[in-house]
């Protein structure tokens, strides 16, 4: 490490190209390590230098002592006669550099310090190099190939360096096994990190955005927008769009061609059920857009309250709820509104005070108060007055 003339160098080379560190830096670091393992073998208190010289691949140390005619301290002091042995022109208070033989052999402890120095300047070195690498690329989709699993983590290859895919950012349907090509977006790229500086995702809106963008040229072009997307990573997608051109319908331009842009979309989202969603600046047509396929009746707005009432056919509510209310569940995440679906019937009753005096019992919700007027119970007081049966 600190001799070997032309080997040092070599291996600092190999090192600079492989990780793309800066030389001055590696130098820097050796520099540091090789002082402070000299220090740890003869003391703290003695005034030491440390350089590598290039022309010669070594890692030179020099000691400098104040030349005295007394000497007190010979780590810090030397006497003028000793002095002048090594050099005839030095006068009372100089500081007489002298370079120390022997540093290769500092022994195991200096030797082990002055490694830990080395490591934890290189992986500084790296963390600034990959950090300057990626910081421009955040927010992007990047190309990796699985390397491993740690703890539901997936570690991804990107070339240079590894990224992070967390658990969390992972589509649960498929599973990938180890050296399969992976597409994930850059979530954050951390300067600081003990653990991984790049952290992926599979799981969020800006993957699905970012995938459109790739697919659909008219959005590279700025003439489609997306306005908004909401997802349940491996189910299903809203992602909402508006054209600049009154010419240019932006969904079929995301659908594309018997549409293979928005398959091409999907079977990398491994099957992701995706609805592209004309979006409007009126919210009460904006949610109509939104509930599709359902078909909807009306619309209440609330401003105030930030909140929607859609009412549809019965015959569609369930369409409109969508499988554990999953349709309406995203279509509120689309808009930033609280939502909130109606059949025409329970409408219809809402507006009866009998039906209303029903929800005012305790236990009774809008469901159990449809059953009892099916039963022939419209009101609180035919509810007092019926037979237990």
């Amino acid at each position: 490490m600190m001799s070997g003339g032309e080997n040092l160098k070599r291996i600092l080379d190999q090192i600079c190209r492989d990780k793309g560190i800066d030389r001055a830096l590696l130098v820097d670091a050796i520099e540091e390590a090789v002082r402070s393992a000299v220090r740890k073998k003869f003391g703290g208190r003695r005034d030491i230098e440390v350089q590598f010289n290039d022309e010669l691949g070594e890692i030179e140390a020099f000691q400098y002592r104040t030349v005295v005619d007394d000497v007190w301290d010979e780590d810090t002091e030397i006497h003028i006669d000793d002095a002048r042995v090594l050099d005839p022109d030095i006068e009372l208070e100089d500081d007489l550099g002298e370079k120390m033989e022997n540093i290769a052999e500092l022994g195991r402890i200096a030797a082990q310090s002055a490694k830990q120095v080395i490591i934890h300047r290189l992986r500084d070195a790296e963390r600034e190099v990959v950090f300057e690498m990626f910081r421009d690329r955040e927010g992007s989709i990047v190309n990796g190939i699985v390397q491993r699993f740690e703890r539901g983590k997936m570690v991804i290859n990107l070339g240079r360096t590894d990224a992070v895919l967390p658990r969390e950012g992972q589509i649960p349907k498929r599973s990938f096994k180890q050296g399969d090509r992976i597409r994930a977006y850059l979530q954050e790229v951390r300067q600081e990190s003990r653990d991984s500086q790049l952290i992926l995702s599979r799981t969020c809106n800006e993957f699905l955005i970012k995938l459109f963008e790739l697919e659909v040229p008219e959005i590279a072009e700025d003439i489609v927008k997306i306005m908004g997307a909401a997802r349940e990573p491996g189910f299903r997608a809203k992602i909402a769009v508006t054209s600049t051109e009154s010419d240019v319908d932006p969904v079929g331009a995301c659908v594309g061609m018997k549409g293979a842009r928005v398959q091409n979309v999907v079977q990398e989202l491994q099957g992701e059920r995706i609805d592209i969603v004309p979006w409007s600046p009126d919210p009460a047509k904006y949610v109509y857009n939104a509930l599709a396929p359902a078909e909807v009746s009306m619309v209440i707005v609330d401003e105030d309250q930030h909140s929607l009432l859609v009412v549809v056919p019965d015959d569609q509510l369930s369409l409109a709820i969508g499988r554990q209310g999953q349709n309406v569940r995203l279509a509120s995440r689309l808009l930033s509104w609280r939502i909130d679906v109606k059949s025409e019937q329970r409408y219809e009753n809402l507006g009866k005070s009998g039906y209303k005096s029903l929800l005012v019992i305790d236990g009774v919700d809008e469901a159990k108060a449809d059953k009892l007027v099916a039963a022939d119970i419209h009101s609180a007081r035919d509810f007092a007055e019926a037979d237990i049966e």
